[in-house]
C-alpha cells in the first residue's frame, strides 16, 4: 500500500503534501470518503499532476472530490468562504491537499473561525 504523508488536524478533517491520481485509491482505502484539491494547476511546473486527471481518480475509487485553487500567498475570505462550504458539503472524513498542506491547513483554520479573517503569512 502507498504511504501516504497524512497530518490529522481532527478526527474529520486531514491535510497533505501534493497527491497523485495514482494516490486517490490509497485515499480511499484509508477511510477518507473526500478529497480537496487547493492546488492550482500549474504552480509546480508540468510535472505537477493535472486536478482533473485527480479527480477522475479519486471518483474512480469511490471518493467525492472537489477542485478549488487557491493562490497560497493570497488566501481571500472568499477562498475561506468557498472552502467552509465545501466542508459542510462533502462526506467526512475529509483529506486536503497542496504543496505542502500549509495552506490547506490555513484555510481550515480560518474556516473554524465563527467571524472568518483573511489568513495571514
Amino acid at each position: 500500500m502507498t504511504h501516504l504523508p497524512i497530518q490529522t488536524l481532527t478526527p474529520d478533517f486531514s491535510v497533505a503534501p501534493q497527491l497523485q491520481a495514482a494516490d486517490m485509491q490509497a485515499v480511499a482505502d484509508a477511510g477518507f470518503r473526500s478529497v480537496i484539491i487547493n492546488r492550482p494547476d500549474g504552480e509546480g511546473g508540468p510535472d505537477q499532476p493535472l486536478s482533473d486527471d485527480v479527480l477522475r481518480a479519486a471518483q474512480a475509487a469511490g471518493l467525492q472530490a472537489r477542485y478549488q485553487p487557491v493562490n497560497g500567498a493570497a488566501i481571500s475570505l472568499a477562498d475561506v468562504a468557498d472552502f467552509a462550504q465545501l466542508l459542510r458539503a462533502l462526506p467526512a472524513p475529509v483529506l486536503a491537499y497542496c504543496r505542502s498542506g500549509a495552506r490547506c491547513t490555513k484555510l481550515f483554520q480560518a474556516a473554524q473561525d465563527p467571524a472568518p479573517r483573511q489568513p495571514q503569512g
